[in-house]
């Protein structure tokens, strides 16, 4: 697993509905369709708003993903159900990561309830540190978040960074920010991370329900 794309959207209004069934739909397009999308997850935020983090094995699987039927759909009805439309609510949205380091789930399929991103950028000069904790990470979460199902951390550019983790159910996600990985993000944030702990790392938490998922 060597690449994610992440995009965040919103409904139009009074489109919500239709919206959450278009994604659903969409994961079992995936799961039938897309053998290099590795995982892909519809999400939902508190404040209404929508995204989708999906992951695979290298550049051709991404491009494969967005020559593929889900998209293709997408964009067909993203006039009527995307704030913004296809170009400016979607494609403009888009961000395309690398992935560093990753814990997968024991069972592929195994249902996730909800899932968390945190971007991060690195302070000057302090890129390569902040990689390597996170790419450190991963056999930490493996060995003592049973309750983190997928943890990833990712590269944007050369000094923006992210995570995105699933988790079984509410408990699962206070389990890992109590963890031994929060744990060490939070005493090195202030020489790490642009804004410290406060407002480079939980003022930039995403907390999202899975409202649709496939996974190989």
């Amino acid at each position: 697993m060597k690449e994610a794309s992440y995009i965040p959207f919103e409904a139009k209004s009074g489109q919500d509905k239709e919206l959450t069934a278009f994604l659903k739909e969409g994961a079992t397009l995936v799961a039938q369709t897309e053998p290099n999308t590795l995982y892909w997850y519809a999400l939902k935020k508190n404040d209404g708003s929508f995204g989708i983090f999906d992951f695979f094995p290298n550049e051709a699987g991404r491009s494969e993903h967005f020559a593929g039927k889900v998209a293709a759909a997408l964009n067909t009805n993203a006039d009527t159900l995307v704030e913004h439309g296809w170009d400016k609510g979607v494609v403009a949205n888009i961000s395309n990561f690398s992935v560093l380091s990753y814990k997968k789930p024991d069972t592929d399929l195994e249902n996730a309830t909800s899932a968390t991103y945190i971007l991060l950028k690195a302070h000057p000069g302090k890129e390569q540190e902040l990689q390597q904790l996170l790419i450190g990470a991963a056999s930490v979460v493996a060995e003592t978040e049973p309750k983190t199902l997928l943890w990833t951390s990712l590269k944007l550019d050369s000094n923006t960074f992210g995570i995105f983790d699933t988790f079984t159910d509410e408990s699962g996600r206070e389990a890992h920010f109590a963890g031994k990985v929060a744990g060490a993000l939070k005493a090195q944030a202030d020489d790490l991370v642009v804004g410290g702990w406060d407002n480079g790392v939980l003022n930039n938490i995403h907390n999202f329900e899975i409202i649709a998922e496939a996974g190989k």
